[in-house]
């Protein structure tokens, strides 16, 4: 079993763990204040950057939160009065019925939790660069760990739906999205972040996972680092971190204010914003290789909040690519269009290309690059495809 000093048990367990609900939230990047976060009487957030952040820093959101010293009021939808970018930094799915069911058992609403208060929990724990202050800190972290104990722990939730080690699976939660359960530990000096089944994944899960980033690379995608802990759960390395510093990163749900839960994209407006951010045709084309991937896997979960850009040398890229696994999507469609099609062909994505400007020629070398590669590996049959687009 995990191992937890006493120290770590008081504040996991103690009253340390009472939610204090702030007025106002100061969002930090490595040791340098960022800005202020606040809800004005309407309940839509505002916000305004630091001083000395906009002398030094950069926008943290280059369509909704330009650089400069005005006081910016956010959207009402659709992230509850959040601006994207912070709202990328609340976990949901897994990650967000763990929080309600920790304030729940210390005798509150979580209805009643407002955007600023879910961004004091996730404090210094989320995913990206961004911190938030003041910290509702749940646990302290531990390099002590077994994922044999997190398996059990998520197990107990789901069948049962409570564990005496809640707060501790908040803390190591992250602010990761996504219906899977998961967890970052340290191994190797280094986060990762390690996924367990949920209840009505296949069992074999996170192999099939492990395999499609094993494949993903054979196509030329960037991924970052993957492994198969304990020949079961799957577990990449944080993209987020380079060495001891946060990077800041922003999804394209929270970059274009997209919904994630439902249809709202189509793969054209995320290659424009990639050009628009990135300024770079190998960004372009590391886009269209994903999306020609998520395709012939048959990836149809394919949500504004599966793709990222990270902030790297005073420049925007596009992250590494994940969650990219075989997905009924919503009601057998991709949940991300081409050219409004659903469930798209290869003449789908040459009109695409037309439409942005993307050499035609080279679609159809990295499609039937991609595509031979699935198929001289059998990776149809290896992850139960029916068939290949």
């Amino acid at each position: 079993m995990i191992l937890l000093s006493s120290k770590e048990l008081n504040l996991v367990n103690g009253p340390e763990t009472m939610i204090n609900r702030p007025n106002i939230i100061k969002v930090t990047l490595g040791k340098r204040a960022v800005g202020r976060i606040a809800l004005n009487n309407t309940g839509v957030t505002v916000f305004e950057y630091d001083k000395e952040w906009i002398e030094k820093g950069f926008s943290i959101s280059p369509l909704y939160l330009p650089l400069s010293s005005e006081t910016f009021l956010a959207r009402r939808d659709p992230f509850d009065g959040l601006f994207g970018v912070f709202n990328d930094s609340l976990p949901d799915g897994w990650g967000r019925l763990l929080i309600d069911r920790f304030v729940r058992s210390k005798g509150i609403n979580p209805n009643t939790l407002s955007v600023l208060d879910r961004l004091s929990i996730v404090g210094k724990t989320g995913m990206g660069g961004l911190c938030y202050e003041p910290e509702n800190k749940l646990a302290v972290d531990t390099d002590t760990y077994e994922i044999d104990f997190f398996a059990k722990e998520v197990e107990k939730i789901l069948k049962d739906g409570d564990s005496e080690h809640l707060p501790l699976l908040v803390a190591k939660n992250g602010s990761s999205a996504g219906v899977r359960p998961k967890v970052i530990v340290n191994h190797e000096g280094e986060k990762w972040l390690v996924k367990f089944p949920a209840l009505y994944d296949k069992p074999n899960i996170g192999k099939i996972e492990f395999l499609c980033s094993t494949l993903a690379r054979l196509c030329g995608i960037e991924m970052a680092e993957t492994q198969l802990f304990n020949n079961r759960y799957f577990g990449t390395k944080l993209f987020d971190r380079k060495g001891n510093e946060r990077v800041h990163v922003h999804t394209v749900s929270g970059l274009l204010y997209a919904n994630h839960r439902l249809p709202s994209l189509d793969y054209v407006d995320i290659l424009k914003l990639t050009r628009a951010i990135t300024h770079s045709f190998e960004e372009v084309e590391k886009m269209f290789r994903i999306m020609m991937f998520n395709v012939l896997i048959q990836n149809k979960d394919d949500h504004a909040k599966n793709f990222s850009f990270i902030h790297l040398r005073d420049r925007w890229v596009l992250s590494p690519a994940y969650d990219i696994t075989p997905s009924s999507g919503f009601n057998e469609n991709h949940t991300t269009t081409i050219m409004g099609q659903g469930n798209p062909s290869k003449s789908d994505m040459i009109l695409l290309a037309r439409e942005v400007g993307y050499p035609e020629k080279r679609v159809n070398e990295m499609y039937d690059f991609i595509y031979k590669t699935l198929q001289s590996h059998n990776w149809a049959e290896r992850l139960e495809i029916d068939d290949l687009v």
